[in-house]
């Protein structure tokens, strides 16, 4: 199977140029993804691009990473509400090297026969000259056409409006596509959906000053069945760097996927066959209450990001909180693997402390009485033990090394206590 025919029975092809069908068929290609350094690390919504950068070299086609450390000074207009703020230069360069780490875990740059290329565009970007780049680029471009840009429209009919420095954008990216048709006779560019208008932009600017035809294949905008925005928690953005987000956090953000995009995110984001999404699919429907799709896909997205180590570290604490007893856990690892599970200090009380007071100074109840009622039926524990006795108090020889409880309501509300002293 071509790479086309992958990408299609995964519904990976949101839309495309004429002729992408046709071209994938019949020779290799050398094909193009960009990356804005806006952060110090990608996040699950840019794994979608890498992933498919990866097919296509899977498949036989020479990949391109392009990190924007040049048009990273500038920003991305599209379908923003305002103006990005303006990044320096050491933070951009900072951010292009995180970016960097995180690509090569996906691409193989050691390929003899399809090496994929990880390129900066402010290699030559920070080199244009004004009076040459309106020269060269600009007297291409109308401004007729780049305001009926339904993203720059909705700037313009706002208060804020759009920049000189965002309206210029589109003509640096399309730059960025003719420079790598020139240097790696790259003739095709991947992107999201609301690239389509630069990606189309950079055709026709190879198309005019070089008379050949290029190509574009943009991939769908990611949303949740219930309607979010996907790669977004209460927390914040879901990043691939365990320094920002933790193996457990990250394979908890695949484990509570929606069962309505369980089998979509097996498609768009394992290597699984289709032969393996559809068995997966049959066992999903019989076992919903066993989250079988979503398993597979924490853990197979969990290793492509932090290895099998990220995998049994996410593990072994998803099987400590919801299965298991952490009281033989350390207080290191229980800070480690839970860096931002809510929290509580407590000062040291020689008598020790009811769960009902912890509970509701905690927040997870709204009273002392909504806990004792939680507590009878079974829906509280205590270092991964259900604990019941409503009158029992907790003393410092309960605690994790003296120092720690976990608190658990239900099946997925946790809270940190940390007694203070003696």
């Amino acid at each position: 199977m071509a790479v086309y025919g992958e990408l299609a029975w995964r519904g990976l092809i949101h839309g495309e140029t004429e002729g992408v069908r046709d071209l994938l068929g019949r020779e290799t290609v050398t094909t193009y993804a960009g990356f804005d350094p806006t952060a110090a690390s990608l996040h699950v919504g840019h794994l979608l691009p890498i992933l498919t950068l990866a097919r296509f070299q899977r498949f036989g086609h020479a990949p391109i990473a392009l990190v924007g450390g040049g048009t990273g000074l500038i920003g991305d207009p599209s379908f923003k509400t305002a103006e990005r703020a303006l990044l320096t230069v050491e933070q951009v360069e900072a951010n292009v090297e995180g970016i960097r780490r995180q690509l090569a875990r996906f691409l193989d740059f050691e390929s003899a026969t399809a090496p994929a290329r990880l390129l900066n565009n402010a290699e030559w970007l920070t080199k244009l000259g004004a009076i040459e780049f309106m020269r060269d680029v600009g007297k291409h471009f109308t401004v007729n056409a780049m305001v009926a840009r339904e993203s720059v429209k909705r700037r313009m009919e706002s208060d804020e409006g759009i920049s000189y420095t965002e309206f210029s954008y589109p003509l640096l990216q399309s730059y960025d596509f003719l420079v790598l048709y020139d240097r790696f006779n790259c003739t095709l560019q991947i992107g999201g959906s609301d690239q389509w208008g630069n990606i189309t932009a950079g055709m026709d600017l190879i198309r005019r000053l070089r008379g050949q035809k290029a190509y574009g294949l943009v991939l769908p905008l990611l949303m949740t069945a219930a309607g979010a925005k996907f790669g977004k928690t209460e927390a914040g953005s879901v990043w691939l760097d365990p320094a920002l987000t933790r193996p457990y956090e990250f394979y908890q953000f695949w484990i509570n996927t929606d069962d309505r995009d369980a089998t979509k995110y097996l498609n768009f984001f394992t290597y699984f066959s289709q032969e393996r999404i559809t068995e997966l699919d049959a066992i999903a429907a019989r076992e919903p209450e066993k989250r079988h799709a979503q398993r597979e896909v924490a853990r197979e997205v969990t290793r492509l990001v932090h290895g099998d180590g990220g995998v049994r570290e996410a593990e072994a604490a998803t099987e400590a909180l919801f299965g298991g007893d952490v009281s033989g856990m350390s207080v290191a690892d229980l800070l480690r693997v839970f860096p931002n599970m809510p929290s509580k200090t407590v000062p040291f009380h020689p008598d020790g402390w009811r769960v009902q007071t912890l509970l509701t100074e905690g927040g997870l109840t709204k009273s002392l009485g909504d806990a004792t009622r939680l507590i009878r039926s079974g829906s509280v524990s205590v270092n991964g033990r259900a604990f019941t006795d409503e009158f029992r108090r907790l003393s410092v020889a309960d605690a994790i090394e003296g120092q720690l409880f976990l608190l658990r309501k239900g099946k997925k509300e946790y809270l940190l206590i940390r007694v203070d002293g003696p």
